[in-house]
C-alpha cells in the first residue's frame, strides 16, 4: 500500500503549485510529493518549501517512499531522534519522576555546552537522556546505584532503545560508550562526552546542595577543578552561583 500522503488519488487543489527559486526568483512548478526540484532558469536545486516531511523524518523506509532525502531532512532526522529518545527514556522510567527530571535537566544543560564546544547534539542529547538508563537494573541486580553498576547495566538498555528507533550505528556506538563510562572520564575524551559529563555534574551538585546554604568559595573551587570544559564551567557558575 502506498502512503496516502504521497498517493495522488488523495490529493486536493493546491497539490501542484509554483514556488519561487531562492536564487533567481523564477517560478518553479512542484508536485506536493517532490522533495526537491531544479530551477529551469538558473539550475539551482532547492527543497520543496511546502512539503510536510512528517514521518519521513524518522521512518526507515522514507527513501523508498519519497526518494532520496535532501541533506536538510537528513539533519532533521537526527534532531527528531533526540526527541524520540527522550520519550523512550520517560516510558522506561515510568513513574520514576526523579530520574526523569534528572535526565531532562542534564539534557537541558548539555545542549548549550555542546553547542559552545562544537559537539554533535544528536549524540550529546541522546547520551544525556540515557546516561542513567541502567540505574533500575543496577538496583535490581546489584542492590546498588553505584556508578560502576550504572555504567555496566546502562549500555545494553541504551542500545536496545537506539536500535528500536533506527539510529545510525555510529551514533549508537558513541552514545553507548558515553553511557558506559559517564562517571569515569578517560585521559582523552571527545567534546560530546565532556558536554554530557559537565552537564551531569552540574545537576548532581545542584541536587546535592538543594537544602544546604550555598558556599560560593567551595563551589568555585569545585567548578575550577572538576569540570572538563570552559563552557561547562560557565554554565555551572550561571546555575550554581547565580542565586548566591
Amino acid at each position: 500500500m502506498k502512503c496516502p500522503g504521497q498517493d495522488s488519488r488523495y490529493w486536493k487543489p493546491g497539490s501542484i503549485f509554483e514556488a519561487k527559486c531562492p536564487k533567481c526568483g523564477a517560478a518553479v512548478e512542484f508536485f506536493k510529493d517532490d522533495t526537491a526540484r531544479k530551477c529551469y532558469q538558473c539550475g539551482h536545486r532547492f527543497v520543496n518549501p511546502s512539503m510536510d516531511f512528517g514521518c519521513a523524518s524518522y521512518c526507515e523506509f522514507a527513501e523508498q517512499c519519497i526518494g532520496t532525502l535532501p541533506p536538510e531532512l537528513l539533519a532533521e532526522k537526527e534532531n527528531l531522534l533526540r526527541d524520540r529518545v527522550a520519550i523512550e527514556m520517560k516510558k522506561y522510567f515510568k513513574s520514576d519522576f526523579r530520574r526523569i527530571g534528572h535526565a531532562t535537566k542534564v539534557a537541558r544543560y548539555a545542549e548549550p555546552i555542546g553547542k559552545a564546544e562544537g559537539g554533535n547534539l544528536a549524540v550529546i542529547l541522546s547520551a544525556a537522556y540515557l546516561h542513567d538508563i541502567g540505574i533500575h537494573a543496577a538496583e535490581k541486580k546489584h542492590g546498588s546505584t553505584a556508578a560502576r553498576y550504572q555504567e555496566l547495566e546502562g549500555p545494553p538498555i541504551a542500545r536496545e532503545i537506539l536500535e528500536k528507533l533506527g539510529a545510525k550505528k555510529e551514533l549508537t556506538e558513541e552514545v553507548c560508550d558515553i553511557v558506559g563510562h559517564h562517571h569515569s572520564p578517560r585521559e582523552e575524551e571527545t567534546s560530546n562526552f565532556k558536554a554530557v559529563y559537565d552537564a551531569d555534574l552540574i545537576v548532581n551538585i545542584e541536587e546535592g546542595n538543594k537544602n544546604k546554604e550555598p558556599d560560593p568559595e567551595r563551589l568555585e573551587k569545585i567548578i575550577e577543578k572538576s569540570f572538563l570544559t570552559e563552557s561547562g564551567k560557565k554554565k555551572a557558575r550561571e546555575v550554581l552561583l547565580s542565586q548566591v
